[in-house]
C-alpha cells in the first residue's frame, strides 16, 4: 500500500462521543500570577474546538526540525484539514515527487515555493517537471510538555 493510499484510508476520524471537560472562566496569566478562581464557566470538547471539518481532518506526527520557528517540533502531532484552501503563508502538508513534507506555502506572482521555518533549511523551489500536491492545511499543533 502506498503512503498516499494509507493516508486516504486513515484520514477519516472515528466517530466518538463528545468529551466535555471544564473550561475555567479566567485565563491563566503567562506574566504575573493572579489569585486562582475555581469558577467553571463552560465545558470544552477538544474535538469540536480543534476539528471543525471532521470528515476532512486527519492527524500526522512531525519529524525533523525544519518548522521549529513555526512552533512545530520533532514528534509533535499536527492536525490537518483537507477541506481548507491552501493560501499564501499557510502551513501545509505537501507531496513533492511522492514525498510528504510540512512547510509554509509561498504563492506570489505566479511563483510557488515551500519554505522552512528554520534558517538551517533551504526553501524548496519547484523545478521543471516536479509535481507538487498540497494535501492539506495544518490547523493546529499538539505539543506535549511531558511524556
Amino acid at each position: 500500500m502506498s503512503l498516499l493510499s494509507l493516508f486516504s484510508a486513515l484520514s477519516r476520524p472515528a466517530n466518538s462521543p463528545p468529551l466535555r471537560l471544564p473550561l475555567f472562566a479566567h485565563p491563566v496569566r503567562a506574566g504575573f500570577p493572579s489569585p486562582a478562581d475555581d469558577y467553571v464557566c463552560d465545558t470544552l470538547d477538544l474535538n469540536e474546538h480543534l476539528i471543525p471539518h471532521r470528515e476532512a481532518t486527519f492527524f500526522v506526527r512531525a519529524k525533523g526540525l525544519s518548522m521549529i520557528g513555526a512552533g512545530i517540533q520533532d514528534g509533535d502531532l499536527l492536525i490537518i484539514d483537507r477541506s481548507l484552501n491552501p493560501v499564501h503563508r499557510a502551513i501545509v502538508i505537501a507531496v513533492i515527487d511522492g514525498e510528504f513534507t510540512v512547510k509554509r506555502l509561498y504563492k506570489r506572482g505566479g511563483k510557488i515555493r515551500l519554505l522552512a521555518e528554520n534558517p538551517d533549511f533551504s526553501p524548496i523551489d519547484l523545478q521543471e517537471g516536479q509535481e507538487l500536491q498540497v494535501w492539506g492545511v495544518v490547523t493546529s499543533v499538539i505539543h506535549r510538555l511531558r511524556p
